[in-house]
């Protein structure tokens, strides 16, 4: 009597792999320690700003915390049409901090700012299936030089975090920045001498192992951790009914177009770096999930979100492409936001300690662009001068920060972004070079002459 044979399972893509529960909560921190800085850095600058009290901006802390882990689940687990269903963690965009303290300060204060975030957040999902559509104007020449763009982009935030934070006053004392060349030195180590197991969980031990170093040198101070509470719950508008100030509306949505090419960026980079290209309905998902959660931040007291590109690196670095790992990591910063004594533990850990690692996760988002790059043909074209020109006006802002400070606040918005002013111009450049139809005419007519 014949047999059949069983069915072979058809293999899991690793952006799907589930890794065990003890991988799952390593890899998930390493996620979180990674972000962590960047994630507080929004709600303690537009607080600060505006003379919040310190309970006020812890307030703000917790609620950006459990919204970032909610956003992350969204992006990453996904439901219907919401999430691109990727490894990529969410935070508060730093697009919209000068607006927000601008509306903050002069235009009505915290309920202003909240409802301008839920017009921009509706506006987002509205637009995700047409910035989706826009997916063909992003090929190789494109997406590599935005990820190029992205890393470099980073750098002076690790860079900052290796001198001891911006505004410390002991910044870029010889001592932090020993202490970042330390972590650095033990991410690298681990990586090359370290079983492959370990060597996944690189940052991690970096960070584990610079804290370890820091605490009898003085860098932790841990008095945050006994002034905070246990239990922390974000009510819906804690600050108060959202008003709906047509100013403050129009420098949000903004916001929303610079947060939805930054976003799109990224999304491809992590597309690009786990084999699973984005297409135009992801993309539109990816989008409509930034939406959502910027919605949500508007009514639990927060801020903008969207994909952090820090976490890019990470993902480019570990090789570590499972959604599931970065869903982990979204559990964690909800734990976070419940528990503020718990975060309080995570924001002891010192800057130069996450700068160290961060210097080689965001030099590894440079690098993927340059990889990315490298399968471009640059012979007989002006490939060349489009990513010249697009690195250049991109890490212009990033060098000198002050060179658009006499423009419009619009053009400030989007030209201080240099991820979204180098994204702009090498789509128009590209247009411009390779898609034009009198350029294709003038070359053949060019042939036919000779």
């Amino acid at each position: 009597m014949p047999t059949t044979a069983a069915p072979v399972p058809s293999p899991v893509h690793p952006v799907d792999e589930v890794p065990p529960v003890r991988q799952l909560a390593a890899f998930g921190l390493q996620h979180v320690l990674a972000m962590y800085a960047g994630a507080v850095a929004v709600p303690l600058i537009v607080g600060g700003a505006m003379k919040l009290s310190p309970a006020d901006l812890a307030y703000l802390i917790t609620a950006d915390l459990l919204v970032c882990g909610v956003a992350t689940l969204i992006q990453c687990v996904g439901f219907w049409r919401f999430g691109v269903r990727l490894p990529i963690m969410q935070g508060c965009t730093f697009a919209a901090v000068s607006p927000m303290v601008l509306i903050g300060t002069t235009g009505g204060g915290l309920p202003a700012i909240y409802g301008s975030v839920i017009v921009a957040g509706l506006a987002i999902m509205l637009l995700a299936p047409v910035f989706g559509k826009l997916l063909r104007f992003f090929p190789p020449l494109v997406t590599g030089t935005v990820i190029l763009i992205i890393g470099v982009s980073l750098l002076p935030v690790a860079g900052n975090w290796a001198a001891g934070g911006a505004g410390a006053k002991d910044f870029g004392e010889p001592k932090n920045l020993a202490l970042a060349a330390f972590v650095l030195a033990v991410v690298i180590g681990v990586q090359r001498f370290a079983p492959a197991y370990l060597a996944r969980i690189a940052v991690l031990i970096g960070i584990a192992v610079g804290l370890a170093a820091a605490v009898p040198f003085g860098f932790t101070d841990f008095s945050g951790v006994g002034d905070a509470d246990w239990l922390g719950i974000s009510t819906p508008f804690h600050f108060g009914t959202p008003t709906f100030k047509a100013s403050a509306i129009v420098s949000m949505l903004v916001v929303a177009l610079v947060t939805m090419t930054e976003t799109t960026g990224d999304l491809i980079a992590v597309g690009e770096m786990t084999g699973r290209r984005v297409e135009p309905g992801s993309l539109a998902d990816g989008l409509r999930a930034d939406g959502l959660s910027t919605v949500l931040g508007g009514v639990f007291n927060t801020f903008p979100y969207t994909a952090f590109a820090q976490n890019v690196g990470l993902v480019g670095m570990t090789r570590v492409r499972s959604r599931w790992v970065v869903a982990a990591a979204g559990g964690i910063l909800v734990l976070l936001g419940l528990l503020p004594k718990l975060g309080a533990v995570v924001a002891a850990v010192p800057a130069p300690v996450l700068g160290g690692a961060g210097l080689v996760m965001f030099g590894t988002v440079a690098a993927s662009g340059l990889r990315t790059l490298a399968a471009v043909d640059f012979h007989g074209n002006n490939n060349l001068t489009v990513v010249a020109v697009s690195v250049a006006v991109g890490v212009l802002p990033v060098g000198v920060p002050t060179v658009y400070e006499k423009f419009p606040d619009w053009f400030q918005t989007v030209m201080n972004s240099g991820i979204s002013a180098g994204c702009l111009t090498a789509i128009v450049l590209n247009l411009l070079f390779n898609h034009l139809p009198a350029k294709a005419v003038a070359d053949s007519q060019a042939v036919k002459a000779a």
